[in-house]
C-alpha cells in the first residue's frame, strides 16, 4: 500500500454515527458512504434520518434519543445487527445549549445538555465497545468534542463543561482500549458556517446586547486565520483519522478551528 493509500479508510468499514442526519454528523456519514463503508446513522430527526437514507441509497439508520438509555440500547443492538459488527464509531450527536449567565440558567436546559452531550456518549460507549474490541479494521472512536473543550467559553457553561469532559473521556479511553488496539481520539471543530453556528451567534449577541454583526466580527478577531471551518472539514478529519495512516494516533484531541485563540 502506498503512503497515498493509506490516507483514506479501506472500503467496506462498518461506521456508526450518532446524530448522524444532518451538520457535522450528516457530512460525515456522506463522506464515509462516498468512502465504501457501511453506514448506520441514528438521530432525534425522524424526517432527517429518511431523507439521508433515500439520498444515499444502502445507508441505514434509525430515530433514537441519545438522552435516553433504553432507546440507545435498543439502536445499539438494532445498529450492530445492520452493520454486521462495528469497525468505527463516531460520538457526535450534541445540543448547544442555553445561553447566559451562570445564575440564569435553567436547571433543566442544564440537565439536558449534560444528558444530551455527554450521557449520551456513555450510553453508546458501552454498548459498542466490546465490539470494536473484535473489529480487525483498525478500530476506532471519535468524540466530538469542542474548541469549547479546550477554552473557557463565558455564557455557554453547559456546553463547555460537557466539551471538556468529553476530552477527559477520550484521553482515559485511549488509555483503557490501547491494549486492545482500539484507538480513541476527540476532535475539536471550531467555529463551523452553518445555521447552528448562526443562532448561537445571534443569542450570544442578544445576551450580551450587541448587534449580530458586532458579533461576528468578535467571533473572527479570535481566529488566527480569520474565517470559519466547514463540517466537510471536520468530516475529513473523521475519515483521516480512520484510516490506515492514522494507526497509531490515539488519545489526541485534534482541533480543527483555523486555531481559535481564545472564546
Amino acid at each position: 500500500m502506498s503512503i497515498a493509500d493509506r490516507l483514506l479508510p479501506p472500503t467496506g468499514l462498518k461506521v456508526l454515527i450518532t446524530g448522524g442526519a444532518a451538520g457535522i454528523g450528516g457530512t460525515a456519514a456522506q463522506a464515509f458512504h462516498e468512502a465504501g463503508a457501511q453506514v448506520y446513522i441514528c438521530d432525534i430527526d425522524a424526517h432527517a434520518v429518511q431523507r439521508m437514507k433515500e439520498k444515499y441509497p444502502g445507508m441505514q439508520g434509525a430515530v433514537v434519543d441519545v438522552g435516553v438509555q433504553s432507546d440507545v440500547d435498543r439502536i445499539m443492538d438494532e445498529a450492530i445487527l445492520a452493520l454486521g459488527g462495528l469497525d468505527v464509531l463516531i460520538n457526535n450527536a450534541g445540543i448547544a445549549g442555553p445561553t447566559g449567565g451562570i445564575d440564569q440558567l435553567d436547571v433543566a436546559a442544564w440537565q439536558q445538555t449534560i444528558s444530551t452531550n455527554l450521557n449520551s456518549q456513555f450510553y453508546f460507549l458501552r454498548k459498542a465497545v466490546p465490539f470494536l474490541r473484535q473489529s480487525e479494521h483498525n478500530p476506532h472512536i471519535v468524540v466530538m468534542s469542542s474548541v469549547a473543550g479546550r477554552l473557557g467559553y463565558p455564557y455557554r457553561t453547559p456546553y463547555a463543561a460537557t466539551k471538556w469532559a468529553i476530552v477527559g473521556l477520550m484521553k482515559s479511553l485511549a488509555s483503557e482500549l490501547g491494549p486492545d488496539n482500539v484507538r480513541v481520539n476527540a476532535v475539536l471543530p471550531g467555529v463551523v458556517a452553518g445555521e447552528r453556528m448562526s443562532r448561537v451567534m445571534s443569542a450570544r449577541a442578544e445576551a450580551l446586547g450587541i448587534s449580530e454583526e458586532a458579533m461576528h466580527e468578535q467571533y473572527m478577531d479570535k481566529i488566527s486565520l480569520r474565517r470559519m471551518v466547514t463540517m466537510e472539514d471536520i468530516a475529513a478529519m473523521t475519515l483521516f483519522l480512520s484510516s490506515p495512516a492514522a494507526v497509531n494516533i490515539t488519545g489526541q484531541a485534534i482541533s480543527v478551528d483555523g486555531n481559535v485563540e481564545y472564546l
